[in-house]
């Protein structure tokens, strides 16, 4: 049997917290009344697609996950490396035998040579797997930037913006300092020239 798998990520951008990818495996295409790009979704509206996807895992008609990795990675490694690295692993976790999958991919993502694989610019529209594996992945990120984040930082305003950089973020950045949440490679045009590490808080 071969299996449809949809991946998207979520945070490439923010100037804090980690990205996210959502990998969707499936038998046959998805049908989820109310799913599409989860930009153009509420927050309520993703929480409960994201609560009936942990549903359908349980019952079997969906393996899904959400792998991410910290602003420290993203900082050492750059941010595409981190994002190539989280879809093999993903990919190794839920469907590590390649023969049997059909991956679809948003934007501009790829995985490893060895899957057969399509990317779809808009994908997330397109494609209802691609869909919910955005949806999964921005409600798993958005979620730990509003409790673990904001709780240890809470001047940064991590509950409002998700690390996306508003004019709030950038005005608490540039008052308070970075945080270990931070991604000082995203901060040049931010911080000034000095040794804005010194200042970081843990």
């Amino acid at each position: 049997m071969r299996f449809i798998v949809g991946i998207d990520e979520v945070g490439r951008g923010p100037l804090a917290g980690p990205v996210a990818i959502g990998i969707v495996v499936c038998r046959s295409l998805l049908f989820i009344p109310e799913l599409t790009d989860s930009k153009k979704m509420t927050e309520s509206a993703r929480a409960m697609i994201a609560e009936k996807a942990k549903e359908m895992q349980k019952e079997g008609s969906i393996a899904c996950g959400v792998f991410s990795a910290s602003a420290k990675m993203i900082d050492s490694d750059g941010i595409e490396t981190v994002i190539r690295g989280l879809i093999a692993r993903g990919l190794k976790e839920l469907v590590p035998d390649p023969a049997t999958a059909d991956v679809i991919l948003d934007g501009r993502l790829s995985a490893p040579k060895e899957y057969r694989q399509q990317t779809l610019i808009g994908g997330d529209m397109l494609v209802p797997a691609i869909s919910l594996a955005s949806v999964i992945a921005k409600v798993a990120r958005d979620r730990y930037m509003s409790t673990s984040a904001h709780q240890k930082f809470p001047q940064y305003g991590f509950d409002s913006h998700k690390g996306y950089g508003t004019a709030s973020h950038i005005a608490a950045i540039r008052e308070h300092g970075p945080s270990s949440f931070h991604r000082m490679s995203f901060l040049s045009n931010i911080l000034p020239e000095r040794s804005a590490a010194s200042t970081m808080h843990s």
